[in-house]
């Protein structure tokens, strides 16, 4: 899912989340940037039992989105039958980088907030 430029700028960015949101904006991406980072250089369906609930459609077309964006690394191999390899490339292991303090923000969050602690409270 590509996310279209925002109007009002000559780029389409407002500031580098918004351009950082449109690599990995959706519910799977930083899942997949988070098992290829674990994981290194995996096939498609080891991707897959690392991502329990994620649809092949929806990893095929993440996987393809995120070596169109230029994190991703693909190696197809002349074989039979045949084997693709995915992998993090320089600039992806620059992004899980950057995710890291997100991550553990995450960690550090509490599982279970009650009603009174998530009132009044904003972005």
């Amino acid at each position: 899912m590509t996310t279209l430029n925002r109007p009002g700028t000559p780029e389409g960015h407002v500031c580098g989340i918004d351009t950082a949101m449109e690599v990995i904006g959706g519910k799977w991406k930083v899942l997949i940037l988070w098992a290829l980072h674990e994981h290194p250089c995996r096939r498609f369906g080891e991707l897959r039992r690392l991502l329990p609930g994620i649809t092949e459609k929806v990893l095929a077309s993440h996987l393809r989105e995120l070596e169109a964006d230029g994190v991703v690394h693909r190696v197809s191999y002349d074989e039979v039958p045949p084997r693709v390899e995915y992998s993090l490339n320089e600039e992806g292991k620059r992004l899980n980088h950057a995710l890291q303090p997100l991550a553990a923000w995450g960690r550090e969050r509490p599982a279970s907030r009650g009603p009174e602690e998530k009132a009044g409270q904003g972005l």
